[in-house]
């Protein structure tokens, strides 16, 4: 399989590597990265030297540029790559042809920090996701009767925010550190794209994606009046 996709590599993308082995001792010793940066067993971190020193003179007896392999090392360390296990549930299925996916900042409900996120809209549902690689969302917001708003932040530039029109926490869940899927407790979800074109985008994507259900605002409606009527 690694000798078939160093063969396939190099064809598509000539130039790259004086020969397909250069390409193949390279793709192993991402692999052995990954392993070394990541799996926690692993206590004798590879540094992004070392990493240097290894692949000298793969290429043909020559050295592959000194800036794509830093470039590769930083990739890894920032991200880490998994390989999925054909266990019949793998929910990279529902994501085969999204509405839109990218990625974006998502403000914190509890803790307000912002963290970079993989976002995926499909399905009138929006699911981000920590890493690319990952084969379960981090979080998932269903688009029934939501709202969606562009707004200005003084902290970060494209923001947009997702709510509630008959108020209250947006219905949502997500996933904890230690596995467990809680409710969302998000009042808002402000979100911060990279440009003004792809929040734009974003917006007018996730307003397409959004649906309503008339029961719904019939009982928002209903807990407003009486929420009004106690306060008189």
């Amino acid at each position: 399989m690694m000798e078939a996709f160093a063969a396939r590599y190099c064809q598509c993308n000539p130039g790259v590597f004086q020969s397909t082995d250069a390409c193949y001792v390279l793709s192993f010793a991402i692999i052995m990265l990954n392993t070394s940066l990541h799996n926690p067993n692993v206590r004798d971190k590879l540094t992004v030297e070392r990493f240097v020193i290894m692949n000298r003179g793969i290429n043909d007896g020559g050295d592959l540029p000194e800036e794509l392999l830093r470039n590769l090392y930083e990739s890894i360390k920032n991200e880490p790559f998994k390989i999925p296990e054909d266990d019949g549930n793998d929910l990279t299925h529902t994501f085969f042809n999204p509405d839109r996916e990218g990625w974006l900042l998502k403000l914190g409900g509890r803790v307000k920090t912002w963290k970079r996120r993989w976002f995926i809209l499909t399905d009138n549902c929006l699911y981000y996701f920590e890493y690319t690689t990952d084969k379960e969302p981090r979080g998932i917001i269903p688009l029934e009767n939501l709202s969606i708003r562009e707004v200005d932040d003084p902290k970060k530039p494209n923001c947009f925010e997702l709510y509630n029109d008959g108020g209250g926490l947006v219905k949502a869940c997500k996933t904890e550190a230690d596995g467990r899927v809680v409710e969302g407790n998000h009042v808002v979800y402000r979100i911060s794209a990279p440009t003004p074109e792809e929040r734009d985008e974003w917006i007018k994507s996730i307003k397409a994606s959004i649906s309503k259900d008339p029961f719904y605002e019939m009982l928002a409606a209903r807990k407003k009046r009486v929420a009004s009527k106690k306060s008189s």
